[in-house]
């Protein structure tokens, strides 16, 4: 067993890279007027979906680690599968944004993001089979219908990028909208725990 400060301290900064990258990919028009914004907004549409899924990754990553007072190698790998795909996120987002929401560049943002989702997921059982199923997290976690119906949703947007790709789009906004929404569920199991 070890204490899970380099975990966080390390994820951190790995996420903290993940959204640099994607911001150095948003180039300066070529021009000095709205109309040199235009040709843009497709990328700009593409790192602001990428970057509120890091950010809902990074935040729920924080609490979840927040329950644990200890990690194993296991862990520290599971962790890392999940730094892994999101690490994919600058490509998958440059991607889509530089081919307008093309639908194979929809797909593939669909498979890194069910990806980083099934690591996540992983990363919970990790954490939940190490600490018990009376844990601080495994009691939040409950059911994980949050985390559930976000596969369920990408593994449905997927295919439907090559019928129509803003469908797959809506429903990639569709779960950062479900996870946008302050997910309580930790900050009340931690908050029982204490009283």
């Amino acid at each position: 067993m070890m204490g899970k400060t380099r975990l966080e301290a390390f994820s951190d900064g790995v996420i903290a890279i993940i959204i640099t990258i994607m911001v150095l990919e948003l180039k300066v028009p070529h021009g000095d007027d709205w109309a040199a914004l235009a040709p843009l907004w497709p990328v700009f549409l593409s790192y602001v979906l990428s970057f509120v899924n890091v950010g809902i990754y990074w935040n729920n990553h924080h609490h979840m680690i927040h329950t644990v007072p200890h990690v194993t190698a296991g862990i520290l790998w599971a962790n890392l599968h999940l730094l892994f795909w999101l690490s994919l996120f600058p490509f998958g987002a440059h991607w889509m944004g530089e081919n307008a929401f093309a639908a194979w560049p929809v797909a593939v943002y669909g498979v890194v993001l069910l990806l980083a989702g099934f690591a996540y997921w992983l990363l919970v059982r990790a954490l939940i089979a190490r600490h018990g199923a009376d844990s601080v997290l495994a009691t939040a976690i409950g059911n994980d219908f949050k985390g559930n119906v976000s596969l369920l949703a990408y593994v449905v947007a997927i295919p439907l990028a090559f019928v129509n790709p803003w469908i797959a789009c809506a429903l990639y906004v569709a779960v950062a909208i479900l996870w946008l929404v302050p997910d309580r569920r930790i900050e009340r199991a931690l908050a029982d725990q204490k009283e």
